[in-house]
């Protein structure tokens, strides 16, 4: 009853349509659910994915980026990293499969992964493009630092494969030609970052698109994050008077 009445008073109120959601706390949920293994939290917050997306689809929400593993976490030993990368690529299997409506893309440093993994998320990502709907991110090996480096560097390479002069494209680069480049051609603005766990910072995720972004801090874990949870959310950020630094 209470879920109802707080989904009818966002009816007609500001909506975000990029959403960045940093999904912390898996192993810390495991531990305090009494698991002596930590997969269990992996697993419990892979599903609860799919859970999100449907809700972010029907609040009318355009594009979301999930936070699911970043760069500095690829230095996680192998017994720990190996089965995160697990449950992240059955996690991309199940948002992308027959059915889904939603257009799908893995984005980071894809090719730091180990083993097949970034061929698996590449050609289950692929499959989805064109179906329309809900934009969902992944960020795997993901960080934003690296994102902003590597846009550069796309910019050059871009330039002077067109026969272009450095020197030129120098004189003029700008805030446009790092955006064009971003992992995510779509993603050059963001306007809400939700992360769970109780943490309150970025950690490298999104750095460039979450300038004029609103923050919201959850403190449940991952997995327990619930719609109530997310109504809250979206309730806080229809409040806000955006202004952009004016």
């Amino acid at each position: 009853m209470y879920e109802r009445r707080l989904a009818a008073t966002l009816v007609g109120l500001p909506r975000p349509q990029h959403v960045g959601i940093m999904v912390d706390g898996n192993r810390r949920w495991a531990r305090k659910a009494g698991h002596t293994d930590v997969r269990e939290g992996y697993r419990a917050g892979g599903a609860k994915v799919t859970t999100f997306l449907g809700w972010c689809t029907a609040a009318g929400i355009e594009h979301v980026t999930l936070f699911m593993l970043s760069d500095d976490n690829l230095g996680r030993p192998a017994e720990e990293l190996g089965p995160l990368i697990e449950v992240i690529e059955e996690t991309v299997r199940d948002i992308t499969a027959e059915g889904r409506d939603w257009e799908v893309r893995a984005i980071g440093s894809l090719d730091m992964l180990p083993g097949t993994s970034a061929r698996v998320l590449k050609e289950a990502t692929a499959a989805t493009a064109g179906r329309g709907g809900l934009k969902v991110d992944v960020a795997v090996g993901y960080g934003g630092r690296r994102e902003i480096v590597d846009a550069v560097k796309s910019a050059f390479e871009e330039h002077i494969a067109a026969g272009g002069d450095p020197a030129e494209l120098v004189a003029r680069f700008g805030i446009d030609d790092i955006s064009r480049h971003l992992y995510s051609p779509v993603a050059d603005h963001t306007d809400f970052i939700i992360r769970t766990s109780g943490e309150q910072r970025l950690s490298g995720f999104l750095l460039w698109q979450s300038a004029y972004a609103e923050m919201h801090w959850v403190d449940c874990y991952w997995p327990a994050f619930r719609h109530v949870d997310f109504l809250r959310a979206l309730r806080s950020y229809a409040s806000r008077e955006r202004r952009f630094g004016k």
